[in-house]
């Protein structure tokens, strides 16, 4: 048989098997998996020699801002789609889902979608989809959610928090329902928006209005309180499954685990900043105005917090580790950080300052490494179930993306260097630190500036086309060479399954 790409010589990871296989691959597609080393003689236009590395599927990042208008003040996003998945598979990330943002002026989601669309298209260096932000939950956008599944959209995303965007409890039972009819994944970002605002009225009379309060306008209690609340929210709209993100206490990643030991469809997301970064280290202690930088929503919190979510990556209360990843360049007072600074706030003001952090690319090399060190923070598996697998499976993706099934599969693969002390191994990994100038987003900074790694994708392969080569040309992939990936509904846990047997929502069970 001739293939157009053979991966030889690797050991392929998946969320359940570690096994040496040869990858045959023709077209867009996975064809062949074959004992290790017989597809080395294969007739084929490439051959990629493996030998000690991992070769697993390419990453999937569900939480990805780019391109989006300003909402919440002179903030707007560094990254367009072009760097953005620029920046992504260079990361080994062959696909990302961002956001369609319906602010609260505009009462439809499908203009929205389409909005977001007109950027994406031909922009994209790696496959893309879209959740549906929903800012204003009026009786257009609830009338278009039956519409978004066949516009391959199978998620949507609901605040409680941002004055720009925070829906009241009325307004999240409502989206809550109209998912639930359509089999659509509501996504929650739980904070508790008016004790936000009344924290930092008090702080602001008190004149603590540095970046380094920013996260004690923010206590675990906010994020605790509400991920309650949400998940008692979505109990009373017939357990409706719900996927609660960016997750950074132990509070709230206590409520989940109950919420999912009694049985109730709800999933969460964490983010490689709260497994990287500390309040004490990265908050607190700079000085000035530096703190901006690691100024996201939740804040990372302390150390103790830091290993309760590194426990739940593991025992499976997180089901996604995503990036968030929502840019704003540090050194620009017109759309970046720094729009916050004024001749009264020399060090700006926290409540100003433009909300997210950049990680796209970051997210796999910083995990794998954790994986793989003594310590062994996640079994290999594991770590491609949280970073990949599980991703496709809630949003609907499965098995086209986050697995190796030879004809159903894309042929979406990342190849990892060996581990230390193979003769195959390139000295320069080690002692390898990240520095923003080694990076491909546009962005002037990173948060994990001097972070040790002790990996990085040697090759991301995206449908069957290297796309990044990092001892050769770093990117050859082609920008337009990404697709829209129309997504079906989750699959992961059957999570539907109640409402396939009682039917339509039906108002009257209230």
């Amino acid at each position: 048989m001739e293939y157009d790409l053979v991966i030889t010589n690797g050991v392929c990871v998946t969320a359940s098997d570690v096994a040496a296989f040869d990858i045959g691959i023709c077209g867009e597609k996975i064809t062949m998996l074959a004992p290790s080393g017989s597809l080395a003689s294969a007739t084929t236009k490439t051959l990629i020699d493996a030998e000690g590395g991992y070769v697993m599927p390419g990453g999937i990042d569900c939480h990805v801002h780019l391109q989006e208008p300003s909402m919440f003040g002179k903030g707007s996003s560094s990254d367009s789609f072009e760097t953005g998945t620029r920046s992504a598979i260079a990361g080994g990330t062959t696909t990302i889902v961002a956001f369609a943002p319906q602010q609260r002026t505009e009462p439809s989601l499908i203009a929205a979608l389409d909005a977001a669309h007109a950027l994406a298209r031909d922009n994209c260096y790696c496959d893309y989809g879209f959740h549906l932000l929903v800012g204003n939950a009026g009786e257009t956008a609830l009338s278009e959610v039956p519409l978004l599944p066949a516009r391959g959209v199978t998620s949507l995303k609901v605040y409680m928090t941002y004055e720009a965007l925070q829906l009241r409890d009325s307004e999240i039972l409502s989206v809550l329902a109209a998912a639930r009819q359509s089999k659509v994944l509501t996504m929650i970002h739980a904070e508790n928006g008016d004790v936000l605002t009344w924290l930092t009225e008090r702080l602001e009379k008190r004149g603590l209005v540095a970046p380094r309060y920013h996260s004690n306008s923010r206590p675990p209690i906010l994020e605790d309180e509400a991920t309650n609340r949400a998940i008692s929210l979505a109990a009373l709209v017939f357990q409706t499954p719900i996927l609660l993100v960016h997750i950074s206490d132990s509070g709230a990643t206590k409520r989940i685990r109950e919420a999912q030991t009694r049985g109730q469809p709800v999933f969460a997301e964490t983010c490689p900043q709260y497994l990287f970064l500390t309040r004490e280290e990265h908050l607190d202690a700079p000085p000035g105005f530096e703190a901006a930088k690691h100024v996201c929503s939740p804040p990372p919190r302390d150390k103790a917090a830091q290993q309760d979510i590194w426990t739940g990556l593991r025992n499976g209360t997180f089901s996604v580790l995503s990036s968030d990843h929502c840019p704003f360049n540090f050194d620009d007072d017109v759309n970046g950080k720094k729009t916050c600074i004024s001749e009264e706030f020399p060090v700006g003001q926290f409540r100003h300052i433009p909300n997210g952090i950049p990680g796209v690319e970051t997210r796999l090399p910083l995990t794998f490494s954790a994986t793989t060190t003594p310590e062994g923070r996640l079994p290999l598996s594991k770590f491609v179930e949280v970073t990949s697998t599980n991703a496709a499976k809630l949003y609907g993706l499965y098995p086209k993306k986050g697995a190796m099934m030879p004809g159903l599969s894309d042929a979406d693969l990342v190849v990892w260097y060996p581990n230390k002390g193979s003769a195959k191994r390139p000295a320069a990994l080690d002692g390898l630190t990240i520095t923003n100038s080694m990076l491909h987003h546009d962005v002037d900074y990173t948060p994990f500036e001097g972070k040790p790694v002790d990996n990085w994708p040697r090759y991301t392969v995206l449908r069957g086309k290297v796309v990044w080569d990092r001892d050769g040309a770093g990117i050859v992939g082609s920008k337009g060479y990404g697709a829209f990936v129309e997504r079906e509904k989750s699959v992961l846990n059957d999570i539907w399954q109640k409402v396939d047997m009682d039917g339509a929502f039906d108002e009257e069970k209230l």
